[in-house]
Parts: C-alpha cells; sequence; structure tokens
C-alpha cells in the first residue's frame, strides 16, 4: 500500500455539519422563492427533498436521503425546482443559489484548524473537493479560518468536473505529483467514495451527513464517526 502523501475532503456534510448548515440555506431559499405562498414553499422543498418543520404532525424540519441537495450541483438543484416556477431564469436562480450558500452559517463538524493543522504537521497535502461551487466553498474556508490549511480548493465550476467523476480528484494529484493511490478522498456520500474509487484513491467515510454506515460501508476502506477520528485511524494503519 502506498505512503499516504494527501488528503481530499468534501466538504458540507463532511468538514462542516450538513444539517446545521443547509437546513437553514433551504428554508430561506424556499420562502424566498415562494414569495410568501407557503403552500408552493412547501412543494417546492418536496422537489428538493426537504421537509419544513410540521409541529402538530411530530415533523422536523430536515432532507430526506436522497435529496438532490446533499451531492447534487446548484444546476441539479435548479433543474428540480424550475419545473414549478415558470418564467423564472435559470442562470438566475442558479446565482440566487451560490449567493444564499456563500451566506449559509456553516457548523464544523470538530474545531477544524488543530485536526487540519495536525494533518498538515504530518507533511500531508490537503485538498477540497465540493459540488458546491467554488466561490462559497472558499467563503466557508475562510469564516472557518482554514483556508490557508488548503493546497487545493475545486468546487464544480472549477473546470474538473463534479462527483462521482473523478475528475477534481485526479487535478488534485496532478498538481502535487501525487500517485492516486496515495491519496485518501474523505466524504459523507456515495458521490464522494465513488469518486475516489474511480481515481484510484483510499477512501474514508464519515457520518456527519445523512447517509448511514449501511449506505457507505461498501464503498469505503473505513467508516468514521467525523473527521476528528482521521488521526487515530492513520496512526492505526500499515503502509
Amino acid at each position: 500500500m502506498a505512503q499516504l502523501a494527501g488528503i481530499l475532503f468534501d466538504k458540507d456534510g463532511t468538514l462542516f455539519d450538513f444539517h446545521a448548515t443547509w437546513s437553514v440555506w433551504a428554508q430561506g431559499l424556499l420562502e424566498e422563492l415562494a414569495e410568501g405562498d407557503a403552500v408552493l414553499a412547501r412543494h417546492l422543498g418536496v422537489s428538493i427533498g426537504y421537509r419544513f418543520a410540521d409541529a402538530a404532525a411530530g415533523v422536523a424540519a430536515g432532507f430526506v436521503p436522497a435529496s438532490p441537495v446533499i451531492a447534487g450541483t446548484p444546476e441539479v438543484i435548479a433543474a428540480a425546482l424550475m419545473p414549478h416556477l415558470p418564467g423564472r431564469d435559470g442562470g438566475a436562480l442558479v446565482a440566487l443559489m451560490n449567493a444564499r450558500a456563500a451566506r449559509a452559517p456553516q457548523v464544523p463538524a470538530v474545531p477544524l484548524q488543530p485536526l487540519l493543522g495536525g494533518l498538515r504537521d504530518r507533511g500531508l497535502r490537503l485538498g477540497l473537493a465540493t459540488n458546491d461551487a467554488e466561490a462559497p466553498a472558499r467563503t466557508h474556508l475562510a469564516a472557518a479560518g482554514v483556508t490557508e490549511l488548503f493546497d487545493f480548493v475545486a468546487g464544480y465550476d472549477s473546470g474538473h468536473g463534479a462527483k462521482p467523476a473523478p475528475g477534481q480528484l485526479l487535478a488534485f494529484a496532478r498538481a502535487f505529483g501525487l500517485a492516486p493511490a496515495s491519496v485518501l478522498m474523505v466524504g459523507d456520500s456515495t458521490h464522494d467514495l465513488v469518486a475516489g474509487r474511480r481515481a484510484g484513491m483510499r477512501t474514508l467515510a464519515v457520518l456527519t451527513g445523512l447517509a448511514t454506515a449501511a449506505d457507505l460501508a461498501p464503498h469505503a476502506d473505513a467508516v468514521l464517526a467525523d473527521i476528528g477520528a482521521i488521526p487515530d485511524w492513520l496512526d492505526g494503519q500499515t503502509v
């Protein structure tokens, strides 16, 4: 097994808690698009797999496991919404989603600075590969104070494609002359892990998104509770 030289992270559900971030984003977006029509807002929510809270029915706000928001690009999410928004411009809708994404409150899954700094101290290159756009991704890293700890940041619009295709991952490896087998892809969705396997990388799943261990285990070398467990996992590996 190749000596580990780099780690690629997904962003939402991996570095940052998925529900705490994207439920706020989804509810605000849907209410804005519905322009005060609560019925339309809920209908739009169904189209992207988001449930509004219903106290009477005992339903909490959140995403269903098949929601395109979990791993889809903004274009995929817009395509699900557009049939219910006649006259809306698709490009403007994507721009609105990206602007709202940049303002979405990010809740780190674990304290990021000590974790990422410790991984850098091991001599590892660190990268981010997200199906979010690159600009809001960089905004989120800056807000968390960890931009300088990443050697590479790619969004779906950075010219390398989107996961589950392996383009972002292979671009990271090429940028630093790393063998794909020496890179670890860490994510909370099957899109992340399938991309890693297609790139010829090792894969590590975390449970801070919406997928279950049963969903992720077939595609991962290991399943961890969160990224905070990575150093101990690395210490237990033989290379």
